[in-house]
């Protein structure tokens, strides 16, 4: 008499053309592998097709049809201990429908993937991606590493874990909800390059470390990081090109030195926040163009930028409560087609403005100077503020544009009582007691050059608008210890 099927069981077409009986569920996940006895799982092997084909064909499949695959076909089995992809939660391990608590749940699940991780060779994975509280173990190889924890989980990812070559071959780390601890003594992430954190608890000091030593990092992204006071991106990260910031609520300072970000976006819970630091390429359209809205109760700005890519707009948007403004744009040579002449919008959007002070010393001038082109002067609309008292631009140079933002400066800003212009200087400076030194450091020939043509255009074409209320300061390289350069250039 033919037996009849047991209902657990059902037959299945194996990919090597056998008919082979399957476990109806992924519950044992293959638990018993090759080395069972059991006649509840009986395994063919016949493979009509090259093994590497029907490895490939194995790691498209998802990770729990990939699982009930090896129970029926030696061929899949082998290539099960090396799949590439693996993505363990309750649906792939088939504990969603069961009636646990969250402790049992929390013992199966931890169960069942230790089981799977020690029989796989660690050959092969290229990504694993966890969805539950359990302590894990990484092995060398893998690409892609996501830890997705409940929201309220309290599992601390030990950074040891990434150490000892383990972490060498990561290129994407994603970790939510968890406590993340890195130290830059237990190694370096050698090819991350993409680096996203979401409601995980770490300090700006460790989050330093880390990207101190992931010299690959091309994409930052960093989410509800309430432990983050100050971000500081180091200049090493060549390869930065994008970096988002969204809702770190305790954020103050945002430091980003990576010379190459061309995608920076910034969003928070910042309507608290007086005193802000940013540094990156495009720093200034972005403080003028973005940052209003988000921060209304701005008090204090430090810009800082090695390039603009763009002209700072006029637009409606303002900082009402901003009282001092720095923009540091000193650098070898900023970007000759920028426009100075445009940074004449931060007056229009700051109507508390009370000091200014722009830098904009460099190693090589090459904007477009008034000397060559004496004619009539740019000018904006009128601007009577009634706060700004005192603006000071530093490494003062001949260039038009630069002229006309100081001309603008000195005939419209009806508060003004003193306005600073000082040539390019020397690192140390004879006469500040801080510097320690009896002779000021040397000036390149073309740099002292320059200053000279900027001491003839403010004379020219600034102190004839000077008001007879506003204090003019001009400040030139130390005659005494450049003098047989000044001698040389006449």
């Amino acid at each position: 008499m033919e037996r009849q099927p047991d209902s657990r069981r059902r037959q299945v077409q194996a990919p090597d053309g056998l008919i082979a009986s399957r476990a109806k569920t992924m519950g044992s996940h293959c638990s018993q592998d090759d080395d069972s006895q059991s006649g509840e799982i009986q395994i063919y092997s016949c493979p009509s097709l090259p093994e590497d084909i029907l490895c490939y064909i194995h790691s498209l499949m998802p990770m729990r049809d990939a699982s009930q695959a090896a129970c029926v076909s030696r061929a899949f089995l082998h290539s099960w201990r090396s799949h590439p992809n693996l993505d363990f939660s309750k649906t792939t391990l088939g504990l969603n429908k069961k009636p646990y608590g969250n402790d049992e749940i929390a013992i199966d699940f931890s169960s069942k993937v230790d089981h799977i991780l020690r029989k796989h060779s660690a050959i092969g994975a290229k990504k694993l991606k966890i969805h539950i509280w359990l302590q894990i173990a990484v092995t060398p190889g893998i690409e892609e590493l996501t830890l997705a924890l409940p929201w309220k989980a309290k599992y601390n990812f030990s950074y040891s874990l990434l150490s000892n070559g383990c972490g060498d071959s990561i290129r994407c780390l994603h970790l939510v909800s968890c406590s993340f601890h890195p130290v830059s003594e237990l190694g370096w992430l050698r090819s991350l390059t993409r680096l996203h954190l979401s409601h995980v608890s770490i300090k700006g000091g460790e989050l330093w470390s880390l990207l101190s030593t992931s010299l690959a990092l091309e994409q930052l992204e960093i989410m509800y990081c309430g432990g983050i006071v100050c971000l500081k991106v180091p200049c090493m990260l060549q390869r930065l090109s994008h970096l988002k910031v969204y809702e770190c609520s305790r954020l103050r300072v945002i430091d980003c030195e990576a010379p190459n970000i061309s995608s920076f976006s910034f969003t928070g819970e910042t309507l608290q926040m007086k005193n802000l630091y940013m540094s990156f390429s495009g720093a200034v359209l972005y403080t003028r163009a973005e940052l209003p809205s988000s921060m209304p109760n701005l008090e204090t700005a430090t810009v800082h930028s090695r390039s603009e890519i763009a002209n700072t707009p006029m637009l409606h948007s303002k900082y009402v409560h901003l009282k001092n403004l720095s923009i540091d744009l000193a650098t070898v040579t900023f970007p000759p087609t920028y426009d100075y002449f445009s940074l004449a919008s931060f007056f229009d959007a700051c109507p508390s403005l009370e000091t200014f002070l722009l830098d904009v010393s460099q190693r090589r001038m090459e904007h477009f100077s008034i000397l060559e082109d004496p004619s009539d002067l740019r000018q904006m609309r009128e601007q009577h503020h009634h706060k700004l008292k005192s603006v000071k631009i530093l490494g003062f140079t001949s260039s038009k544009s630069l002229i006309e933002l100081t001309c603008h400066v000195a005939e419209n800003l009806t508060s003004l009582e003193r306005l600073t212009l000082e040539a390019h200087q020397s690192s140390f400076r004879c006469y500040l007691p801080d510097h320690n030194c009896s002779k000021c450091s040397p000036l390149p020939i073309d740099v002292l050059m320059e200053a000279q043509r900027a001491l003839f255009a403010i004379s020219a074409y600034v102190e004839p608008r000077v008001p007879s209320t506003v204090k003019l300061d001009i400040v030139e390289p130390c005659r005494r210890c450049h003098a047989s350069e000044l001698t040389c250039l006449g």
